[in-house]
């Protein structure tokens, strides 16, 4: 009979301390769950009850995945998820996104979403803007083609993973490609029970006298069970008195198809070696409390799946937990959580193994006992309070908290806008920090730079001739008399990639001009900017791109503030107004307040164009449509918490819809100068506010906590993905920060530490070192 010795404290490591958290946190945790009979649903409720007892810090939002006509009765959840209608997941997602959660803890087991191998998981994870933790309960060593596509998706999109063996760490690393800091290990939790409590729970049982074998699960032919009952006429020769009790119901999905005839043949074996009598069938699906009981008044648990590649087992780290001997085929699991005596490995598909190793126990009861003592102390690793910490733990380090904005109102240094620029121009990409020649040069930065050398502060006057004379000399460089257009790209040995650029460069190469008229101090560059603006826009004042149409805009009412009455520049907001007014009648519906289906880069630059053309124009219908399109822009750009979420370049083509990654420096500094323009419109602090939280994103202020830009060296990292940072320093985004500040300083913001839209303009400015127009 087992001892009721318990193991020395020195088997157990430590419990984890509990530490006061420095925030409330919360989870939308997605996945089957309870009262649905699987082993994620269970694994789901798990995490969910030991956090709420051990972590309560940590509050969850449950997200049931459901089978429409089902009525499983959930309490408790926050929602529910039709898990074959991709509407249904969209509708979620944004519901998700709106209760403005810390994180989204998502269940992964192929098949339980719906779709192929459960290719649904995909589009929902796209949607999601918080931080993605991913819970792989099986990593594949040989998926098929969809079910290395589905992991892959997921792995990228996920800021943590968490798997409960370290062979499935190694192979979502090795094979997957998964960033190695993002993978952590966290056994599956188990109760923390007494020791050697198996005569107790026998009597209850009516079990008195029997030595108990026991196997627990779903029934399949997964499960080996066909082995282990082949094995009970060599047990039974040496050990009569033994019972071998299999305990759960057959797969649900193994029941639909074929019936109870997988359960029949095992039964009809059992007869046919005369064995029957000595199985005890419990045809139930056991909840946990009752399968604990259960397993108590087992002596030996038996494992014998012949797949190899099962990573988790819930049933076999109770068991374990509860101090049982463990006679188990060499799947992940059972391959490290009995390794070093804690259990008996054997080969798989054999049933003289699993008579051997039995029998081996019994014969040897001291050696059962010892077993014994080691699964328990064994067990202390992964003990609830243990996993709810490890758990706990997990969240924090997916969930960054976002950094302040910096107090100061220093300008960003010009460094990097210089390492980035030479003789030519400014190159377009980087590696990292270091500028990349094998992309060349482009129009769109160098029209931004000359936008910023009208602007820049920090610089001698020698300093600003020489670099605005670069990248004006770039802009000359790249119009095209021959095709009455600017080029767009260049190579790096100067020659170009193309005799004639995009619309939209074309656009930005305007509103450069223009800009360049209304805010330079060289009067020999103003005259320059003039005719080329004059030159460019009388070769070819049509335009149909709606952000073509817009820079140009934008670069017309610059011109007329520097010329006011400039008859071609009117002619331009007058037909600029007319497109875009038409393309908001036909894409408009009661949800959608925009002029197109999609919605692309540069965004908030459309209102703006509105905007400026009304103050411009004197016309009160051309502001007032700016403003409302502004305003249901900037609604979908702010999040539940009041933080900037600017669209993300995944939306693009995606009718009607917004997606949050990846996160671009362009779209901050788009709602920065356009909200600037609303309050220069109409005096409106909210305009203020909603600018500031845009400059507050490159600072932290965040769907993911990080920090883009750096005052001291003036870079600005390229964007925000779903694991955090893209950490090259682009032209695009360097140019963006740097903008960006000067329009906060038209607004007075960057000095201020609140979001009152005055406080220390004329200070700002002074600092700035001259008068600042505005954007």
């Amino acid at each position: 009979m087992t001892s009721n010795v318990f193991p020395t404290a020195s088997h157990a490591a430590p419990l984890v301390p509990f530490r006061s958290p420095r925030a409330q946190r919360r989870v939308a945790v997605v996945g089957n769950y309870v009262p649905r009979k699987c082993g994620i649903a269970t694994f789901t409720a798990d995490l969910v009850e030991q956090l709420a007892r051990y972590r309560p810090e940590v509050s969850v939002d449950v997200w049931a995945l459901d089978d429409a006509g089902d009525d499983l009765g959930y309490e408790g959840v926050a929602g529910t998820i039709d898990r074959a209608d991709p509407a249904d997941y969209a509708r979620a997602a944004k519901a998700i996104n709106d209760a403005g959660v810390d994180a989204v803890w998502l269940q992964h087991e192929y098949g339980i979403f719906g779709g192929a191998d459960g290719e649904m998981a995909m589009e929902f994870v796209d949607r999601l803007a918080a931080p993605l933790i991913v819970t792989c309960h099986t990593v594949l060593t040989e998926p098929s083609v969809n079910q290395r596509r589905i992991l892959e998706h997921l792995v990228q999109r996920a800021s943590r993973i968490m798997v409960m063996s370290h062979r499935s760490r190694d192979l979502l690393i090795e094979r997957y490609h998964a960033p190695s800091e993002a993978v952590e290990v966290i056994e599956h939790g188990a109760p923390d029970r007494p020791f050697g409590r198996q005569d107790e729970f026998k009597a209850r049982m009516g079990l008195d006298g029997r030595t108990v074998l026991t196997t627990f699960g779903l029934l399949g032919p997964g499960k080996g069970l066909e082995h282990a009952i082949e094995a009970l006429p060599a047990i039974l020769a040496d050990h009569p008195g033994v019972l071998y009790r299999i305990v759960g119901a057959t797969h649900p999905n193994l029941v639909a198809q074929h019936g109870e005839s997988y359960r029949e043949g095992l039964q009809a074996r059992a007869e046919a070696l005369g064995v029957a009598d000595a199985i005890e069938w419990d045809d139930r699906f056991v909840e946990t409390d009752e399968l604990l009981d259960q397993l108590e008044a087992c002596d030996i648990y038996i494992t014998p799946y012949p797949g190899l590649q099962q990573s988790t087992s819930g049933t076999l780290s109770y068991a374990v937990a509860l101090g049982k001997a463990v006679v188990s085929t060499p799947y992940v699991h059972a391959r490290e959580l009995l390794a070093g005596g804690v259990g008996y490995i054997i080969d798989p598909n054999s049933s003289g193994a699993i008579a051997q190793a039995v029998n081996s126990l019994l014969d040897h009861p001291r050696e059962l006992a010892a077993m014994q003592r080691r699964a328990y102390a064994k067990g202390r690793e992964t003990i609830w309070p243990r996993f709810a910490a490890a758990a706990a733990a997990l969240v924090e380090s997916a969930v960054s908290e976002a950094p302040r904005e910096p107090a100061r109102r220093t300008a960003p240094s010009l460094a990097a806008l210089f390492a980035m620029s030479d003789a030519t121009g400014m190159l377009q990409h980087s590696k990292g920090v270091v500028p990349d020649r094998n992309h060349g040069y482009c129009l769109d930065d160098n029209a931004r730079a000359l936008m910023l050398m009208n602007l820049a502060a920090g610089v001698t006057p020698e300093e600003r001739a020489v670099r605005t004379t670069a990248y004006a000399a770039f802009i000359q460089h790249a119009w095209n008399p021959d095709r009455g257009l600017f080029r767009n790209f260049m190579n790096y040995d100067r020659s170009w990639c193309e005799d004639e650029g995009s619309e939209d460069s074309n656009g930005r190469a305007l509103w450069a001009l223009g800009r360049t008229a209304q805010d330079t101090t060289d009067d020999g560059i103003r005259d320059w900017a003039m005719e080329l603006y004059d030159q460019a826009l009388l070769a070819r004042p049509e335009m149909e791109s709606p952000r073509a149409v817009a820079f140009a805009m934008l670069g017309a009412s610059a011109m007329v503030a520097a010329k006011p009455g400039h008859d071609i520049s009117l002619a331009l907001l007058a037909r600029g107004t007319d497109l875009l007014e038409r393309l908001l009648g036909g894409a408009r519906r009661p949800d959608w307040s925009w002029f197109e289906t999609v919605l692309g880069y540069d965004n908030p630059r459309l209102p703006q164009a509105l905007i400026e053309a009304g103050r411009t124009l004197g016309r009160e219908d051309y502001l007032a449509t700016g403003l409302e399109t502004l305003d249901w822009i900037a609604d979908r750009q702010t999040a539940t918490s009041g933080h900037f979420r600017p669209i993300g370049s995944e939306s693009f083509g995606i009718e009607f819809e917004a997606l949050p990654f990846d996160q671009q420096p362009l779209e901050a500094q788009a709602a920065i100068d356009a909200a600037a323009s609303a309050y220069a419109a109409t005096g409106d602090a909210h305009w203020a506010v909603h600018a500031r939280a845009a400059w507050k994103w490159f600072f932290g202020g965040n769907d993911r906590g990080v920090v883009l830009a750096d005052l001291a060296t003036g870079r600005c990292r390229d964007g925000i993905n779903p694991r955090g940072l893209n950490r090259n320093t682009g032209a695009e985004s360097i140019l963006a920060f740097h903008l960006s500040h000067y329009s906060m300083l038209a607004l007075g913001h960057t000095a201020t530490d609140d979001d009152s839209p005055g406080g220390k303009i004329e200070h700002d400015r002074q600092e700035a070192g001259r008068p600042l127009a505005h954007p």
